[in-house]
């Protein structure tokens, strides 16, 4: 017993010491632990960004233009964002958002450990890589820093930044800063823009159903798109609301009620649609001047002069005057097939169909069968039955001038529920317009078309095309002789001429191939006689009449040769409606002016642009040219006109083989210029005039721009002398001239 008594304590130092060396043991293993986390987290942390700089960040912002009152016209953007501010987002959408995002939010300090054990557990045992259990604040750090690959690497720095960023910022901020900057698909970021993207209204008039729809799609935009995917979306929409009644959000009620309400999508129209040809311009020029970078992501704020209101007009107007051209024409046929290619029925995308259609919108449809007596089409996500009554005017059965594939142009008479819609068959036979309205008194453009579809051709008619005027020329002609000392009833004579030149005699004649004799120029003018629009022309020197063309603001390159003064000169369209607003201005010139202030994202004001001012002739001159071209109207080419009621003037044009049709024409307000014709320059067919095809879409527009408008009145002509109705303005019969227009 005492032998054993003796033995006891070695045995307790043994094992003291052998507990010695295992918490030594675990010590080392702590350290070693702890440094190589610590080595870890300052490997991953080397080169991380600087959170300091969120104080300072600005996302990429939408550049959006406005009209005339303030309404937006156009954006231009890589990212099509609306920078909004914390009170903005309503209860409704942080709380659908939190629920289901980040239900701990308002308490963690950036990382949910619990949440990223549960989520590490569950792929280490599947086999996968780190996903899910970010809150908000990591997200935000691995949409402004980091990259969207998966990995542990990216989600130790992802939780590291949100730490930083945790400690910088308070919530209302890291929310903010998350809701503007994340991706909710379609080419939109943020809360705001899809907002106004997927329901046409701010993100604080969201309804329970609309915020929760919102917050479902982080998780996966394209996979619950409402839009391509709508029963994933709808599936996504309830599980937030579900996520929202189990946080005491909201109650049972509100929960049913909104589970049960469809998704009531009213996208969002692209405001660009309305005046694309206007707002490229506007493109062009911001982008020169400030660079593409500063006007894709700057968040400028482009004050134009574009009136949104006369721009719907002008495009009713010419898409309707193209339609009843080509309706004169007849059905011709020789439609696209998209089944000749590759593509497929169901596979086949118009560029027609990437804008929200409205009624009274023409657009390409696709045939998808044919019937003996309709046809199916589709644009879009729409549909339509074209019936006998639709395509009536082709005087041809259906069955015989469609077939499966056929691309259709069509008008849109009414837009119904379930994608089903009416439309009337029409025809796109290539022929093209172009109409531009400018305000006389301040020069600025209030209406552009530039063709007929600009998702088919982005050339703008009514600035760069350089087409043969015809005798919308003669103006510049009657201007230079009445600026020199003529006037109106002063005569010339109409008869048979033939001038010399370098190339042979040139023999010109009138229009209706008839000569009246003497003739005051009032009426040569009225009646767009060729004869004294030459022998006056040949009298002065054609050279001064391109100058007086030139002093109207005419830039392009006018040719010295006789028949310049019948319109054998290209001008824009631009050009000929801006020289115009000089006869109902007195005289003076206004540069016509696209844009009146340009803002950064600020306020601060880049550039303002005031009228620019010039005096061109005298108020008697232009006083008197208003008064001859009010004869136009009142009983020459255009008294088709007459019957507005309103005070208004202006010139037809007509060139050889009827390749261009023009009208310009203005009011004491406003001055509007219209052509027509093909770009290849072929004719229009016959008798399609200036008075037959122009006049009738400035006839449309001009009602529509001054309905329930003062017209106001052209300011009265000077008195002329009764002696100087005698003087008879006769001219040598030759000059050089090189070809002939009407």
């Amino acid at each position: 017993m005492k032998s054993l008594l003796q033995e006891a304590p070695p045995a307790q130092a043994t094992e003291r010491k052998l507990v010695g060396r295992v918490v030594l043991a675990l010590l080392f293993l702590v350290a070693a632990l702890v440094g190589a986390a610590t080595g870890l987290l300052l490997v991953y942390s080397t080169d991380l960004p600087q959170v300091e700089q969120l104080e300072h960040f600005r996302p990429s912002s939408t550049t959006e233009l406005y009209d005339d009152q303030g309404r937006i016209i156009g954006s231009f953007a890589l990212q099509r964002r609306v920078v909004a501010s914390y009170s903005d987002y309503p209860p409704v959408l942080r709380d659908a958002l939190i629920s289901i995002e980040d239900k701990d939010f308002y308490r963690h300090w950036g990382v949910n450990v619990w949440r990223i054990a549960g989520a590490a557990y569950r792929d280490i045992v599947s086999g996968g890589k780190v996903q899910g259990a970010s809150t908000l604040t990591m997200q935000l750090a691995r949409n402004l820093f980091l990259s969207p690959d998966r990995s542990f690497h990216r989600k130790i720095q992802e939780a590291l930044l949100a730490v930083q960023i945790e400690r910088r910022f308070t919530k209302p901020q890291i929310f903010t800063l998350y809701a503007n900057q994340i991706y909710l698909g379609h080419g939109v970021y943020g809360f705001e823009a899809a907002s106004q993207y997927y329901f046409s209204k701010p993100a604080r008039q969201l309804l329970l159903e609309e915020a929760a729809l919102l917050a479902a799609l982080p998780k996966s935009p394209n996979y619950y798109s409402p839009i391509n995917h709508a029963d994933h979306a709808l599936k996504r929409r309830n599980l937030v609301i579900n996520s929202m009644l189990e946080d005491g959000k909201i109650t049972a009620k509100q929960a049913d009620e909104a589970r049960n309400k469809p998704l009531d999508l009213n996208l969002q129209h692209d405001p660009s649609s309305l005046a694309p040809y206007f707002v490229e311009e506007i493109r062009r020029y911001l982008e020169a001047k400030y660079g593409s970078d500063q006007v894709h992501q700057g968040g400028l704020r482009v004050h134009t002069s574009l009136d949104m209101d006369l721009q719907r007009a002008a495009n009713r107007a010419l898409l309707d005057g193209l339609a009843a051209y080509e309706r004169r024409h007849g059905w011709k046929g020789r439609l696209e097939n998209v089944l000749r290619g590759n593509a497929t029925l169901a596979a086949y995308q118009h560029p027609d169909w990437e804008d929200e259609p409205e009624p009274g919108n023409y657009v390409h449809a696709l045939v998808t069968s044919v019937t003996a007596g309709s046809a199916q089409v589709r644009f879009g996500r729409y549909t339509a039955t074209v019936t006998p009554s639709d395509a009536a005017w082709s005087g041809r059965k259906i069955a015989a001038i469609l077939k499966p594939g056929d691309i259709v142009y069509v008008k849109i008479v009414s837009l119904g529920a379930r994608g089903r819609s009416h439309v009337s068959l029409e025809r796109d036979s290539g022929a093209q317009g172009a109409l531009i309205a400018i305000d006389n008194a301040s020069g600025e453009i209030k209406a552009m078309v530039g063709g007929r579809d600009f998702n088919l051709s982005k050339f703008n008619r009514a600035t760069q095309a350089l087409r043969q005027v015809g005798s919308s020329f003669k103006p510049y002609v009657y201007t230079a002789a009445i600026d020199q000392g003529a006037n109106p009833d002063d005569t010339v004579l109409d008869v048979p001429v033939t001038f010399q030149t370098p190339s042979g005699p040139y023999i010109p004649h009138n229009y209706d191939e008839k000569f009246e004799g003497v003739i005051t120029l009032r009426r040569a003018l009225a009646q767009s006689r060729n004869i004294p629009a030459l022998k006056l022309a040949d009298g002065m020197g054609i050279k001064t009449v391109i100058d007086y063309a030139h002093r109207f603001g005419i830039t392009s390159n006018i040719p010295q040769y006789l028949p310049v003064a019948l319109g054998a000169a290209e001008i824009t369209l631009l050009e000929q409606a801006s020289a115009y607003s000089v006869f109902p201005n007195d005289g003076v010139r206004i540069t016509p002016r696209y844009i009146t202030k340009v803002t950064d994202y600020e306020g601060r004001v880049l550039e303002e642009d005031f009228p620019d001012v010039k005096d061109v002739v005298g108020s008697r001159t232009a006083r008197i040219l208003t008064a001859m071209l009010r004869e136009v109207v009142l009983h020459g080419t255009a008294v088709g006109a007459k019957g507005l009621q309103i005070p208004i003037a202006g010139k037809t044009g007509t060139t050889n083989d009827f390749t261009d049709a023009w009208f310009i024409g203005f009011s004491p307000s406003i001055t509007c210029g219209v052509w027509m014709g093909y770009d290849e320059k072929r004719t229009l067919g016959a008798k399609e005039t200036g008075a037959h095809a122009a006049l009738p879409i400035w006839m449309d527009f001009m009602t529509a721009a001054t309905a329930g408008k003062d017209p106001g009145d052209f300011q009265p002509a000077p008195e002329i002398p009764p002696a100087s109705a005698t003087q008879r303005l006769d001219t040598p019969d030759t000059a050089p001239a090189e070809e002939e227009t009407h």
